[in-house]
C-alpha cells in the first residue's frame, strides 16, 4: 500500500534527482546553450500546456494585469538563468558550475536587503560571508585581465545564472493568483520569443542519433516531466521539506561529474564547495532562506 502523504515527497525527490543530471545531458547534446534552451522552452510549453488543459485549470485562471507583467519579467530571468547555466557547463566542470549556481538563495538575501529593505539578520550575514569565502576558494586568486575574460571563463556565467535564478525567486513569490501551469506557459512562451532571433538552426544539422536522444531527453524529461513533478508536489510540501530536497539536485550533479566524467576538484575547491553548501544550509536552519 502506497502512503499517499509520501507521494509529493517522492515526486519532489525524483524531480530534483532528474534535474541533477541535466549538466551531464547538456554535454551530450552537441548543441550550444541558446539552442538547447530554445528546445527546452518549446518542450515545456507543449508538455505543461497539455497538463494545464487536462487538469482543467485553464478554465478557472484569474488573469490580473499586474501578475501577468510580473510573470513575463520572471520568465525573462528564468530563461536567462537557463542560458547562463548551460554556458557555464560549456566552460567548466558541472560540479563547480552547479555549486556557484546554488548561491541563488544567498543572492536573494543580498538583493532583498539592498533593494527591498528587508532586514539583514546575523544569520544571513554569516551565511553570505561563508558563501563568499567558498566562492573565492572555488574560483581561486587569479588575475582576470577583464570582465569579459572572467565571464567567459565560466565563473561569470555560473554567477550570472545564480543572480537570475534569485530574481526569478524574488519576483515569482509575489505571484499568487496564477496557477503554476499558467506561469510556466507564459514564461516558456516568452523564452521562445526571446531566443528565436538568436537561433542558429544549422547546429541541428548533422547531429547523431545519440545527440538527438539527449536533446529530446533534456526537453521532455528535464523540463516538461520534471516541472510537472515539481509543480504537482510543490504546494503539498512544507517549506523546510522543499528546502532540504532541493539539495538532491547538486548531490546528483556532483556525483555524476566525479564518478562518470572523472572530475576531481582541488583541495581549495572542495573546501569552497563545503563552505557554500554549509552557508546555504545555515540559512535554512536559521529560517532565513525560503527556497522553491
Amino acid at each position: 500500500m502506497i502512503n499517499l502523504n509520501g507521494v509529493p515527497m517522492l515526486q519532489m525527490t525524483l524531480a530534483m534527482a532528474i534535474f541533477g543530471s541535466i549538466g551531464f545531458f547538456t554535454g551530450k547534446t552537441g548543441i550550444p546553450a541558446v539552442e538547447l534552451v530554445f528546445v527546452r522552452c518549446i518542450c515545456a510549453t507543449l508538455f505543461l500546456s497539455f497538463c494545464w488543459i487536462v487538469t482543467g485549470q485553464q478554465k478557472v485562471e484569474v488573469w490580473k494585469k499586474r501578475e501577468v507583467v510580473q510573470t513575463i519579467i520572471c520568465g525573462v530571468f528564468l530563461v536567462l538563468n537557463w542560458v547562463f547555466l548551460f554556458k557555464a557547463f560549456e566552460e567548466m566542470s558541472i560540479t563547480v558550475a552547479i555549486t556557484l549556481y546554488n548561491l541563488a538563495p544567498i543572492f536573494v538575501l543580498i538583493i532583498g536587503s539592498l533593494f527591498l529593505k528587508e532586514k539583514m539578520t546575523v544569520t544571513a550575514l554569516l551565511a553570505i560571508i561563508t558563501c563568499f569565502l567558498g566562492s573565492v576558494f572555488i574560483i581561486g586568486i587569479r588575475s582576470f585581465t577583464s570582465l569579459t575574460e572572467f565571464v567567459g571563463s565560466g565563473f561569470g556565467w555560473a554567477i550570472l545564472s545564480a543572480v537570475c535564478y534569485a530574481m526569478t525567486m524574488l519576483i515569482g513569490k509575489e505571484i499568487t493568483g496564477l496557477s503554476a501551469y499558467a506561469m510556466t506557459f507564459v514564461q516558456t512562451s516568452i523564452g521562445i520569443l526571446m531566443l528565436f532571433p538568436f537561433m542558429n538552426f544549422t547546429v541541428f544539422v548533422g547531429l547523431s542519433d545519440s545527440n538527438w536522444l539527449y536533446i529530446i531527453g533534456t526537453g521532455l524529461i528535464h523540463t516538461g516531466f520534471v516541472y510537472y513533478l515539481f509543480f504537482n508536489s510543490l504546494r503539498k510540501l512544507a517549506t523546510v521539506v522543499i528546502s532540504a530536497l532541493v539539495f538532491v539536485d547538486p548531490v546528483v550533479a556532483i556525483l555524476l561529474d566525479t564518478i562518470i566524467l572523472d572530475f576531481h576538484p582541488s583541495g581549495l575547491q572542495t573546501m569552497g564547495i563545503f563552505l557554500i553548501f554549509g552557508g546555504i544550509v545555515y540559512t535554512i536552519i536559521g529560517g532565513e532562506s525560503k527556497t522553491v
